[in-house]
C-alpha cells in the first residue's frame, strides 16, 4: 500500500509522456528546451520546498499510500515525482493552449 503514490505519480507522467507525444507538445518537439524548462520549474519547487520546510511550513504526514523514504528530513522521495508531474503538466498545458 505504501508504494500506491509513488506509482500512481509515475503513471501519470508516463500518460503526460504519451499525449506529449501524441501531439508533439514538449520534449517531442523541442526535446532540449522542454528538458531545461522542465529541469528549472523543478528546481525552483524544491527550492521553495526546501525553505518552507526550514522555516516550519512544510512537512510530511504519515500516510499509508507514501513511502518511508526521505530524501532529507520532511522531504519524501515522491515529492520529486509530485514536481516532475506538475512542472510537465503545466509546460503541457501551457503549449497546448499555444498550439490552439
Amino acid at each position: 500500500m505504501e508504494w500506491l503514490y509513488l506509482i500512481s505519480l509515475v503513471v501519470s507522467v508516463g500518460c503526460l509522456a504519451l499525449l506529449d507525444w501524441r501531439y508533439k507538445l514538449a520534449i517531442w518537439f523541442d526535446r532540449r528546451r522542454a528538458l531545461i524548462t522542465l529541469f528549472i520549474g523543478v528546481l525552483v519547487f524544491i527550492i521553495w520546498d526546501l525553505l518552507g520546510i526550514q522555516l516550519g511550513i512544510f512537512f510530511h504526514g504519515n500516510s499509508q499510500f507514501s513511502l518511508p523514504l526521505r530524501l532529507l528530513p520532511e522531504f519524501p522521495v515522491e515529492e520529486i515525482f509530485f514536481l516532475i508531474l506538475l512542472c510537465y503538466c503545466t509546460l503541457l498545458i501551457y503549449r497546448g493552449a499555444e498550439k490552439i
